[in-house]
């Protein structure tokens, strides 16, 4: 099959033939309908995190099952699926107690060491003409989406109704999921509440939406570039500020003179962190969404913190339960409470990946869906 193959950071992304292997017991068969192109591809590309090579990027996408591991009864052939990039599995204490985003086995061997549960690869390239053995190739956050087909754990293909665009709907499995569940998961806020969100690409425009499902009074929208805060005045926001015009904590406190309750930081840069701190008022809370490159810190006053009673919490993918929030988010979308479509930049093929992938670090393009 085709698939988007990450070699290395002096190599350009590149579409290569790639064995999948059947779906071993408790995993499925995927074949893809869309995958969209996310930061944390680009982040990958770049070298900002360390990762296993080669592997095949992706790890947002939506498709049908097509074949069934051993034991598996939670789906079934012909299914439309959102993939999760955490798979829970289901044993280890965090999933037993619900908070499956933080799942020990997803963190410790299915992300750092690209496999899947059972620690081996179903992804390989063939030996060339001169023999040899094939080369292993490893998986993007168990998913690696970017490929015509992807096999992954059960836990990791969530069930969704029929009628919901199954291209449109790929965007769930991290944009809408990370940045809804981020406000009413991670931060839980509250009516009335005051939100500024850093950074209004893909993640940062359902942050928006997530606090207008909230009932937040006043969402801040704030970027370097005007037309992403315009689109955030679409879904939701009721202000916004061009961070390209001067500082952005002295904007907002030009707006809001006490500060927020909530800062989001969708970008994940240091200064971004550190200007999300700065903008809260009494009792706030600094949500930090955007993630970023290995090694990086932010610096803040504990003094502060701790005399105005303010948070700073860290938000893994939602916090989401993936098999309750993902159908819920997709019933939200068609029920009109969420906007999906307007996220939808374009559709490409995966020869396109490179491409996408440059558009997008040039800051132009919201999500990029890639069509096998």
């Amino acid at each position: 099959m085709r698939a988007v193959v990450f070699r290395d950071t002096e190599t350009p992304v590149s579409v290569e033939e790639v064995e999948l292997a059947a779906p071993k017991a408790g995993e499925v068969r995927v074949k893809i309908a869309a995958a969209g192109v996310c930061h944390s591809d680009l982040h990958l590309r770049q070298g900002d995190w360390v990762v296993p090579t080669p592997l095949v990027m992706g790890h947002e996408g939506s498709g049908v099952v097509v074949e069934l591991g051993e034991g598996v009864t939670s789906l079934a052939i012909g299914d439309h699926v959102v993939l999760s990039w955490v798979p829970p599995c289901g044993e280890c204490r965090y999933c037993q107690q619900g908070h499956e985003a933080r799942c020990q086995k997803v963190a410790t061997v299915v992300a750092p060491q690209g496999v899947l549960f059972d620690g081996t690869s179903r992804l390989s390239v063939a030996a060339g003409e001169g023999g040899g053995e094939d080369e292993e190739v490893h998986h993007y956050l168990g998913v690696s989406s970017f490929a015509e087909e992807v096999v992954v754990p059960a836990s990791g293909a969530i069930k969704v109704r029929d009628d919901a665009p199954l291209d449109v709907i790929s965007v769930v499995g991290c944009a809408v999921a990370t940045g809804v569940g981020a406000v009413l998961n991670t931060a839980a806020v509250e009516p009335g509440s005051t939100v500024a969100v850093i950074g209004c690409g893909g993640v940062g425009l359902n942050v928006v939406q997530g606090a207008k499902l909230a009932g937040a009074e006043r969402i801040i929208a704030i970027d370097v570039v005007a037309e992403k805060t315009a689109t955030a005045l679409q879904f939701g926001a009721t202000d916004r500020i061009d961070a390209s015009a001067g500082d952005s904590v002295e904007q907002l406190l030009a707006l809001l003179p006490d500060g927020v309750d909530y800062a989001f930081d969708a970008i994940g840069r240091t200064f971004t962190t550190e200007q999300a701190i700065q903008m809260l008022g009494l009792g706030g809370a600094a949500v930090i969404v955007g993630l970023p490159p290995t090694g990086a810190k932010a610096s803040f006053e504990p003094l502060v913190l701790a005399e105005a009673d303010q948070r700073i919490l860290g938000s893994n993918y939602g916090s989401v339960r993936p098999s309750i929030d993902i159908p819920a988010l997709v019933d939200r979308y068609m029920d009109g409470q969420l906007k999906l479509d307007p996220l939808i930049s374009g559709r490409r093929s995966l020869e396109d990946a490179a491409d996408a992938l440059n558009e997008l670090q040039g800051g132009g393009v919201l999500r990029t869906l890639l069509i096998p």
